[in-house]
């Protein structure tokens, strides 16, 4: 594992969905970065003007990109600027739903460049919002990995980039807990001594896909006699949970105030590295198996622009230098080969193909979603 620092961890959330700090997978890698609440440019969400915008055959002016909080770096901008001449900014969103929205409503203009997850993405080609990539243009997709060559939310790539992916699982305190889970049933089984000291995701898919799970079923079940059951589950569990929570938990989980929290691997295995009271676990039965994308809007000013910044990650070396810095997996197979031995072996970090066989990627459930969401504001509000 790279060298760790004595930063603490346990700073305050920011803007990001699956990310920890900016600073904090830095610190796993030895780099010192700033909080993520500080981005790439400033966060403004102004219009490109003409002067920064060109419609050239050769890429240049300013490439605008609207992202997760720690997928880009000051580093990584500026490697991008040295090599190509062209300016980079860089707006975030804290969920997929909330980039749709501002797409959908015409303020999504401005980006060249889109990082959605993988069901995001099918929604998006549905909708007709998303460039079918040139893939001539592009240097380096067959180095993905056998799993992202067609996955199935976008098949042959066609318009999408495997980026980065995870899993969801459980962060949980092993000093207090001294039995450890092992699968998502550890929250009905052990609700007393959790109780008011756990949290769920704050993602209806997310959460009702781990309930999902614990009764045997698919993460993307669309029978309704299966949602109906995860919706009972659920409910039962309700009277102990602290709350649901995506962001945030990290200083209740140091003070005590939390033993458990179901979360993001990339933000629970740096938490687990840095503090090994806190232990990261993918529930034996499976979870979600997430993989965020790079893609080009139909909208795209800076079509060339984009086609530059996709080919510059998909390069084996800086693909190996990012994910060190900010600690996510890669599905660019070449880059996995450069990695360390200790990240390699990190199987939290890149699990074994047999619990990966047993993983979901969250894909769309078509009519659905109307029960997803009316199953989650009664047992939100109740």
């Amino acid at each position: 594992m790279p060298r760790r620092t004595s930063r603490n961890l346990f700073l305050p959330s920011s803007t990001s969905r699956r990310r920890f700090l900016q600073g904090s997978a830095a610190a796993l890698a030895g780099v010192g970065l700033s909080n993520c609440r500080r981005t790439i440019g400033e966060t403004t969400e102004t219009t490109p003007t003409a002067d920064t915008v060109t419609d050239s055959s050769q890429a240049s002016g300013t490439l605008h990109i609207y992202t997760w909080a720690d997928y880009t770096d000051d580093e990584l901008a500026a490697q991008f600027t040295e090599a190509t001449g062209i300016d980079v900014k860089i707006d975030v969103y804290d969920s997929n739903e909330t980039m749709l929205a501002k797409m959908q409503a015409g303020g999504g203009a401005n980006y060249s460049i889109l990082y959605p997850s993988d069901y995001m993405v099918t929604e998006m080609i549905d909708l007709g919002m998303l460039t079918e990539l040139d893939k001539s243009r592009l240097v380096g997709l067959d180095k993905m990995r056998e799993k992202w060559k067609s996955p199935v939310y976008n098949s042959d790539n066609t318009h999408s980039v495997p980026f980065s992916w995870g899993t969801t699982g459980l962060l949980y305190n092993s000093e207090v807990l001294t039995t450890s889970p092992t699968d998502w049933n550890y929250l009905w089984e052990n609700s007393d001594v959790l109780s008011r000291k756990m949290t769920m995701l704050d993602d209806v898919r997310e959460t009702m896909g781990a309930v999902l799970s614990s009764l045997g079923y698919s993460y993307n079940a669309t029978d309704p006699a299966e949602l109906e059951a995860a919706y009972q589950k659920l409910l039962e569990l309700k009277p102990s949970l602290a709350s649901f929570k995506s962001f945030g938990w990290q200083d209740e989980l140091l003070s005590g105030d939390l033993l458990l929290s179901m979360v993001y691997s990339v933000e629970g295995i740096p938490v687990s590295l840095e503090n090994p009271a806190f232990k990261y676990l993918i529930p034996e039965s499976g979870s979600s198996l997430w993989t965020d994308t790079m893609v080009i809007p139909t909208s795209a000013p800076n079509m060339d622009a984009a086609y530059e910044w996709i080919n510059f990650n998909l390069q084996p070396k800086i693909s190996q230098e990012t994910v060190e810095r900010l600690f996510f997996a890669t599905p660019n197979g070449e880059a996995m080969t450069m990695l360390s031995k200790d990240l390699l072996e990190n199987e939290n970090l890149f699990p074994p193909e047999e619990l990966l066989a047993k993983c979901e990627g969250i894909a769309p459930v078509g009519d659905a979603n109307a029960l997803y969401d009316e199953y989650w504001t009664k047992v939100t509000s109740a």
